[in-house]
């Protein structure tokens, strides 16, 4: 009788001992989320708004670090502008790193 009622407290404690095993694990999962990988996404959607709004005569950066001034837009790729003697280079869309023209916010409806 007693063999049974040990058997039956050792069934239910390895759960709670597998519990207190994993359960760290987990937190450091819940932890690298929130630290890195959350606000990883939300750059990487701001970067990708950035790159979207891109317009003509803007200045921007590329990752390269070359610097110009956009003369044409299309779907994938742009054509910036660079130096006093206005060479002209093709770059893909994704090669921006940064826009350095300030645009007017648009007004909030309210």
């Amino acid at each position: 009788m007693t063999q049974l009622l040990t058997t039956a407290e050792s069934g239910g404690s390895s759960w709670v001992v597998l519990l207190v095993q994993l359960l760290p694990i987990v937190l450091i999962m819940v932890v690298f989320y929130f630290l890195l990988i959350r606000p990883q996404k939300k750059q990487e959607k701001q970067v990708q708004k950035m790159r979207a709004s891109l317009e003509v005569g803007d200045e921007v950066v590329t990752s390269g670090g070359i610097i110009g001034r956009v003369v044409s837009l299309r779907e994938d790729n742009i054509v910036i502008e660079t130096g006093s003697d206005r060479s002209k280079l093709r770059i893909a869309r994704w090669a921006v790193a940064q826009n350095n023209t300030v645009h007017d916010a648009p007004a909030e409806e309210k």
